[in-house]
Parts: structure tokens; C-alpha cells; sequence
């Protein structure tokens, strides 16, 4: 009896991990979507497709200082398995892989401060999305 009650608690302990694993990678991946829509409505103010509003322009930099806090702590050890496209650096170098979005907080933090206009905007959009072109490089998978 106590077998069965242990083979079943590893059962349970096994699924609950895996769990929570699939949770931090769906986390993270729905992060980086709401990151990519504030990056294609920044893009389109920033081109003149959309028209400059200061409340829309603070709220793409706003959604970058989110994720960037947020992103840090959805990469768990151990949630670099499953339908991820994170890369090995991420756990690798974890430090680099911090600093990298302390860099893309603090120029979304800066942008903040300094938007008041569109030529504003333009200059801090064009900061913080340097960003993620290096992390990406480096910190995740190519998809095919």
C-alpha cells in the first residue's frame, strides 16, 4: 500500500512540475506577443502610419517596462523544455540575459521621461527596440 502511495504522489508531483513548467512558457510567450503588438503600434506612429498620440506612444514604452520586469523571472531552471524558443543561453549566461533586459528597462524607463512629441518618441522607440533585435540573437532559437 505505501508503493502505491508513493508511486502516486511521484505521479502527481511529476504532472504538477510539468504544469507549471507549460504555465511559465505560455507566460512568457504571451509576454513577448504583448511586446510584439507594442512594437507594430509604436512602429506605425513612429512611420507616420498612425497618428502621434502621446497616451498611445506612453503606452507602448509602458508595456516595455512591464515586460522587461516581468520577463526576468519566467525563466525558471528547469523551463527550458517544451514548446519553447528560448535558448540555452538563457540559463547559460543568466546574468548576461538579466543585465540584457535591465538595459531594455532602463532605455524604456528613459523613454518615458523624454516622449513628449513624436520626433521624442521616435528617438526613444528607436532606442529601446535596438534591444531586442541583441536579445533575440542571442538569447533565442531562429525559428524556421
Amino acid at each position: 500500500m505505501k508503493l502505491i502511495v508513493t508511486a502516486a504522489a511521484v505521479v502527481v508531483i511529476g504532472a504538477t512540475a510539468a504544469l507549471a513548467q507549460e504555465n511559465v512558457i505560455g507566460q512568457r510567450q504571451q509576454l513577448m506577443k504583448d511586446a510584439g503588438a507594442a512594437t507594430r503600434t509604436g512602429a506605425a506612429i513612429a512611420k507616420g502610419e498612425a497618428p502621434f498620440e502621446l497616451e498611445k506612444a506612453r503606452q507602448v514604452l509602458t508595456t516595455y517596462v512591464t515586460v522587461a520586469e516581468k520577463a526576468v523571472t519566467l525563466f525558471p531552471a528547469g523551463s527550458d523544455v517544451g514548446e519553447t524558443t528560448a535558448a540555452p543561453a538563457v540559463w547559460q549566461d543568466n546574468a548576461g540575459f538579466k543585465a540584457a533586459f535591465a538595459k531594455f528597462e532602463a532605455d524604456a524607463q528613459q523613454g518615458l521621461s523624454s516622449t513628449s512629441d513624436l520626433d521624442s518618441f521616435k528617438v526613444a522607440f528607436g532606442t529601446v527596440t535596438k534591444n531586442c533585435g541583441g536579445c533575440h540573437e542571442t538569447f533565442r532559437i531562429k525559428k524556421n
